[in-house]
């Protein structure tokens, strides 16, 4: 049997649909998305009248009630944008279409646009996707795992100078951990602690009280055991125990470190929490066609607001 993502089922969108469509259509797609209960008529952000003097010139509106001007994209994430709606478009399937992420050196080639703007671009990409992630409440059988990322320590040229990196001493201090919580065949939720055992408090907040947690051997998750049924697997012994496994959030891991790897190289530092939910959002929605999720990550982008962190297309000091 063929697999979905083999199949033509899993390809409904191109970039040569996006280039043909023309700047009309990719500007009314927009306009669709951001004001779908109005079946793409524009709304004032400012007083929400319905009213609305069209400037065609400028693609601009001018509100009927309070008279202020505003775009398509004016208080969503892709205000103040410089690059047209094709542009915009062909950049959200560019980057749904990488099931291990697109480097931003390799859109800003695609689009022919700086760095410094694709850079910015996926990274207010990643977090529109990750709104649909917040205050998200897991239930039935929850696996959770941790992987450490960064802090990466290079071994001397000698062999006598070389230390054992797995003491504290040794280590540079950036090493953080990305805990997931995944149900199971259901959604994801990826956070940042400094060690595995930090997450216990995260878990109270995000995963109901009648769950069925499944945990490796860590001494880290022993506190679990206190508020739900709780099973471990010890995988020095096996990877499946009596049905306890880890096996989704393990193929999360996957994703994630291939990620790093193959495309991005870097993902620690202050941007690993980015990079950690969109790989949560790649694994959510694998068996859901591109041109669907193209559509998802444009609503979510559209309903979005202006970002405080990635504001403009560069970050400044």
């Amino acid at each position: 049997m063929q697999h979905f993502l083999l199949s033509s089922k899993a390809r409904t969108i191109s970039l040569k649909a996006v280039f043909s469509m023309g700047e009309d259509k990719a500007y009314q797609t927009f306009c669709d998305m951001r004001w779908a209960e109005t079946d793409g008529e524009a709304v004032c952000p400012r007083c929400g009248c319905t009213e609305s003097y069209s400037i065609a010139t400028r693609r601009k509106f001018k509100c009927v009630g309070c008279h202020h001007q505003y775009s398509v994209t004016s208080g969503t994430i892709f205000a103040s944008r410089k690059m047209s709606f094709t542009d915009l478009l062909a950049a959200i399937v560019i980057f749904v279409n990488g099931a291990k992420g697109v480097a931003a050196l390799q859109l800003s080639r695609d689009l022919d646009c700086q760095y410094k703007t694709a850079f910015v671009l996926t990274h207010k990409l990643r977090e529109a996707m990750a709104r649909e992630q917040m205050d998200r409440q897991l239930n039935g059988v929850v696996e959770i795992d941790g992987a450490y990322f960064g802090g990466h320590v290079k071994p001397e040229n000698r062999k006598e100078d070389r230390k054992d990196r797995r003491l504290k001493m040794n280590q540079t201090g950036k090493r953080q951990c990305v805990v997931i919580m995944r149900e199971r065949n259901g959604k994801s939720l990826p956070f940042i602690v400094r060690n595995e055992g930090d997450a216990v408090p995260y878990v109270r907040d995000h995963v109901g009280t009648v769950a069925t947690i499944m945990a490796d051997e860590g001494t880290g998750w022993d506190a679990l055991h206190a508020g739900w049924d709780t099973r471990r697997v010890n995988h020095s012994v096996a990877f499946l125990d009596n049905g306890a496994c880890t096996n989704q959030a393990e193929s999360y891991f996957s994703r994630l470190r291939r990620m790093e790897v193959g495309t991005h190289h870097h993902i620690a530092g202050p941007y690993i929490g980015q990079y950690a939910r969109e790989a949560s959002w790649r694994e959510d929605n694998r068996r859901v066609d591109n041109g669907t999720q193209a559509a998802m990550v444009t609503a979510a982008a559209m309903e979005a607001p202006v970002s405080r962190q990635w504001k403009g297309y560069w970050q400044r000091g």
